[in-house]
């Protein structure tokens, strides 16, 4: 019997079937017959042989397997779960019931304005607060006074905008209530009713909101004075300065911008007219109030960027839809639903979804800029959500911000209501900024 030597990476056979083979051979008589002592020293050698390749056979099978190594102590819930929270869109979701109710109530909170104080103006049904967003692939967190708070503590926030970007501002109020209420310090910054200045001793944290509905500079330009649909000159690119004169000593602000561009509009660039938005002057160009909404943020963002003093985030926050019903708010409209919408039942398009683009497509814009300084944008994408949620506004109850008690409000939100959870969105980036 021959043995051939192989590579040990090539041998196949089983520890077992080696045995075999070298015991046979080991019990193989000389051909001549004789079991001399030369025959014991060939056994010796053979079973030394078998010592050895049973030591070294093992080692070569396990040096050729093909077997994965053994893995990291590794948890990989844990690991899928950091990932989704990574991955997760909060703005897309769906709203929920949810029976415990709001944060606060008119009777907890009193700094609810009138005008949004729907359940002190009569309003009748209760379940539109009793609903929350939810996120398709992760949880929002609810909103946590104390933690706010403390992430905000020795610093400064500006809701810079329109009554709606104030809407939220009192909301906020409200839930930072539940732990403490500010100083109202309004009276040392300005005389502009519409702007407010409120002060948290214990944090040392300062909040405001600076009226400016357009961002930028504007002029009454209808003879007759300024009414709630007179003419208006818009300076598209020179940023308004009851905003931009304060705002660098912000650290948190919060821009936004909406209804008000809907109104007749003349737009001005260098102090030139280059076109207007239902002013029905045939010596002007006509052009969409997507125009005027562009040029608008495009230059608020361009300010902040060139602020040789702004450290601050910049956040927008999304357009806000209306939901008249039955005509427009001087037409007899209303919005008078007391349920949310499925997203089967409404979509994202028309002039709300051409807002959204045109505000979103400037950010974008913008965030490419900024960083390069080293500035943050960001964004509250609440338009969607706000979408579905008609069953929100105080349609009849509550003082029209039109001054006509015959017109809904379909515009603002009532508090406590869905615009709550505009701040649970604010309080979800200032954690994800830490």
């Amino acid at each position: 019997m021959i043995i051939h030597h192989h590579d040990c990476n090539h041998i196949k056979w089983p520890i077992a079937m080696h045995i075999s083979c070298f015991t046979q051979f080991s019990n193989m008589k000389n051909l001549d017959g004789k079991n001399t002592q030369q025959n014991s020293s060939r056994k010796l050698l053979l079973l030394a042989l078998i010592l050895v390749l049973l030591t070294i056979i093992p080692l070569c099978m396990l040096t050729s397997s093909h077997l994965p190594q053994s893995s990291p102590n590794i948890n990989r819930s844990s690991l899928k779960r950091i990932k989704s929270e990574k991955q997760c869109d909060v703005y897309s979701g769906k709203w929920v019931p949810y029976p415990k109710g709001p944060y606060y109530t008119n009777a907890t909170c009193h700094l609810i304005i009138d005008q949004q104080n729907c359940m002190k103006s009569g309003r009748q049904d209760t379940e539109f607060m009793k609903w929350r967003w939810k996120p398709y692939e992760c949880e929002l967190s609810l909103f946590d006074a104390n933690q706010f708070l403390e992430l905000v503590r020795g610093k400064s926030m500006a809701f810079v905008g329109d009554s709606v970007g104030r809407n939220q501002m009192q909301s906020l109020l409200c839930l930072l209530g539940k732990v403490v209420y500010p100083q109202d310090l309004s009276y040392k910054y300005t005389s502009d009713t519409n702007s407010k200045h409120y002060f948290y001793a214990d944090y040392k944290f300062n909040l405001a909101t600076l009226w400016s509905p357009f961002l930028v500079k504007t002029a009454d330009a209808d003879p007759s004075g300024h009414s709630f649909n007179s003419l208006m000159n818009l300076y598209l690119d020179e940023a308004d300065e009851a905003w931009v004169s304060q705002i660098e000593r912000f650290d948190y602000v919060i821009i936004s911008a909406g209804q008000w561009f809907f109104r007749p509009l003349v737009y001005y660039k260098n102090r030139k007219v280059v076109g207007c938005h239902i002013c029905h002057n045939k010596n002007i160009t006509a052009v969409s109030k997507y125009y005027g909404y562009k040029m608008a943020f495009r230059t608020a963002f361009q300010t902040l960027i060139r602020l040789r003093n702004y450290k601050g985030i910049t956040i927008l926050r999304t357009f806000s839809p209306a939901h008249f019903e039955n005509g427009a708010w001087n037409e007899g409209g209303n919005c008078a639903r007391t349920r949310p919408f499925t997203s089967q039942e409404m979509k994202l398009d028309g002039y709300i979804l051409d807002f959204y683009l045109t505000q979103v497509e400037e950010l974008r814009k913008a965030e490419k800029q900024a960083r390069r300084k080293g500035l943050k944008f960001t964004s509250l994408n609440t338009t969607e959500a706000m979408l579905l949620r008609p069953d929100g506004h105080p349609n009849h109850s509550g003082r029209s911000p039109h001054g006509n008690s015959s017109a809904a409000d379909c515009v603002h939100w009532c508090l406590p209501g869905p615009i709550d959870t505009w701040n649970e969105f604010l309080f979800y980036v200032l954690k994800q900024e830490g």
